[in-house]
Parts: C-alpha cells; structure tokens; sequence
C-alpha cells in the first residue's frame, strides 16, 4: 500500500491544463514553441524535470545523512534536464541529465552520495531500463 498517492487530471492535453485533486497543483500547460507549440505555459518535460530533482534532491539528503554527514537542505542543488526525442520505433522519447553539487562536499565525498541517491530515487528507479539518464557532478 502507498504510503503516499496524488492524482492529476490533465484536459486538452498538451494544450490545456492540470489540476491535482487537492487543489494545490492548477497549471496550464502548452506544447513548447520548439516543437511547434505556443509555448506560453509549462509542459509535461518541465513538471517532470521538476520532479525528478526534488526527489533526486531528498534521495542525496538522506544519502549524506545516512553517511553522518549534516548540512543545511539548502547546500544541495539538482538542475534536472529533460529531453524529448524521437524513438528508433518511431515514437518519443525522454532523455535526463542531472547535475548535482552540494555546497561544502568536494567531488570524492560526493560521487559515492551520488550513487547511493540514485538507488534510492523513486524516480530513479521508475525510470531504470526505459530513460538514459546522465548524472554530472558540477
């Protein structure tokens, strides 16, 4: 059982709106200006790549806090970046590159939190085998 769950409708698809049941989430959505779009709202790459760094974000948190290691929430910084390209089949699909630094950790100390997040990532695991994703430590 989850220990959490949300639901969003989408209407209009690319070209409409979304809305969480709870209220807290009410965006319009567009297709971007690059793909032939109007480009005046966000898009499912961007909601996606917002959530892939927060959690991504949390994940390195408890990584550096299960390895003794505290600092202030605000030292650690992922820049996520989702691509949408055209599939070998035909289709679409994602890309993710994740850039990851944290304030006051050299890259030695970091690469191995790394790791650790990215097990730990819910999204990380939700895309395992199905997106490449990229991590670079900056």
């Amino acid at each position: 059982m989850a220990r959490y769950s949300t639901r969003v409708t989408s209407v209009g698809g690319r070209n409409g709106a979304v809305a969480s049941n709870d209220g807290n989430l009410s965006l319009p959505v567009s297709l971007p200006k690059t793909l032939g779009g109007r480009g005046d709202a966000t898009n499912p790459e961007q909601l996606f790549a917002a959530g892939y760094a927060a959690c991504f974000g949390n994940a390195l948190i408890h990584a550096a806090q299960s390895q003794g290691i505290k600092l202030d929430e605000q030292a650690y910084r992922v820049a996520a970046e989702v691509g949408l390209r055209p599939s070998r089949a035909g289709s679409f699909e994602l890309s993710v590159m994740l850039e990851v630094s944290v304030d006051g950790l050299y890259a030695e100390t970091l690469r191995p939190l790394v790791a650790i997040a990215h097990q730990m990532c819910p999204y990380s695991n939700a895309v395992k085998g199905n997106i490449d994703v990229q991590i670079n430590l900056v």
